[in-house]
């Protein structure tokens, strides 16, 4: 089968454990012919930086275009429509039997439909990932997608087979803004790649004995772009309260520069704070694997689902879409003082997290395997 991923509103980045890769990763190891058409844009240390149009094949056997938006009135427009004219002609030449379009914020959405309607065989998914936490709520930004994206997806609607929500959030958003009745949706959680226990202690042990941890040091992880909506300074300050020895904290990610000075003092007056920086997906998985918890007690991330099937227990904030994927393998947070009672409960008994390790990687394997998730697309 040919399986093509339209990505022109992400920023597909090999070696990350985003959904744009790890989806076409599945599929190619399903034995279908894969293409990913993206922008021209990609992930570099954690800041999106602008790459030259592309074709070529991955390593593993994908083949990535990047395509520049059509010049507009402004650079402006052309980010906000996206279009490009030659999406239609990449996907004449290559024929696809599935198309899963990625967002719904383009125009090209509009040409694919008419694809659709002239190759009626050929199954068109579309998929939002889109919440209120993240829409822009300037109001002239919130009026294109109320008009223009709503007009656009109205038109395609009926060459639809399905529209995918990935999360909760992102199914309320498709409802209120995009008017979608619930029949038309389907839930397409976010995944990972889930490994064995054995993998994951032979990925722990090989990690921690790097970092120069004993088994008996409790490890917490937190990662991502570290601005404000992430509440890193939360969690170093609830961390710092909490004085016993054997807790540790490693910090992957990006500071950005208006969190720097903030960020840096707190660091770097904990010896048992570790900042790696930024990490691709094979060495942020190693992390996950070493860490005793993985917390993220502010804005959402996907790193969370990758974490769970990595065996982590979780601290995470009560965002809706996130109540599915607490199952006896972690706690709820909203405030810093949630934090620190959390991470004082777990240095005071931490045989507990066995158990949620346990908890996290049955639930990535009810609800978190992309094994299933990307069969839906057969």
């Amino acid at each position: 089968m040919k399986i093509l991923h339209v990505c022109l509103a992400s920023p597909y980045t090999e070696g990350l454990l985003y959904q744009d890769n790890m989806l076409a990763n599945q599929n190619i190891k399903d034995g279908h012919d894969v293409m990913v058409i993206t922008k021209c844009e990609h992930f570099e240390n954690g800041e999106l930086v602008p790459i030259s149009p592309e074709d070529r094949i991955l390593s593993n056997g994908i083949r990535l275009v990047r395509l520049a938006y059509d010049p507009m009135l402004g650079r402006r427009s052309s980010v906000i429509l996206k279009k490009s004219k030659k999406l239609v002609i990449l996907v004449s030449e290559f024929a696809p039997d599935t198309i899963l379009f990625h967002g719904l914020v383009s125009w090209e959405l509009l040409n694919i439909a008419k694809y659709k309607r002239k190759h009626p065989n050929v199954k068109l998914f579309v998929d939002s990932h889109l919440r209120f936490d993240i829409a822009d709520n300037r109001w002239h930004v919130m009026g294109i997608y109320f008009g223009l994206y709503r007009k656009i997806l109205r038109r395609a609607l009926p060459f639809i087979d399905k529209i995918f929500y990935t999360t909760e959030d992102a199914k309320i958003f498709l409802e209120d803004v995009y008017r979608i009745d619930e029949d038309r949706m389907e839930f397409f959680p976010l995944g990972g790649e889930i490994i064995t226990s054995q993998e994951r202690l032979a990925l722990r042990e090989k990690k921690r004995a790097e970092m120069n941890l004993t088994e008996s040091d409790i490890l917490l992880c937190h990662t991502g772009k570290l601005d404000k909506l992430k509440r890193t300074e939360d969690v170093l300050s609830a961390f710092a309260n909490v004085p016993d020895q054997r807790m540790k904290l490693v910090i992957l990610g990006w500071i950005p520069p208006e969190m720097k000075q903030t960020l840096e003092s707190l660091i770097y007056a904990d010896s048992r704070v570790i900042f790696c920086g930024w990490k691709d997906g094979e060495e942020l998985k190693k992390y996950l694997c070493a860490c005793d918890m993985y917390v993220q007690p502010g804005a959402q991330s996907a790193t969370m689902e990758n974490a769970i099937c990595s065996g982590a227990p979780i601290m995470l904030y009560p965002h809706v879409s996130y109540i599915a994927h607490m199952w006896g393998n972690g706690f709820f947070v909203k405030s810093q003082a949630d934090i620190e009672k959390v991470i004082r409960q777990i240095s005071e008994f931490p045989g507990m997290l066995e158990m949620m390790s346990k908890n996290s990687f049955q639930l990535a394997k009810n609800l978190l395997d992309y094994r299933i998730i990307a069969s839906k697309l057969y």
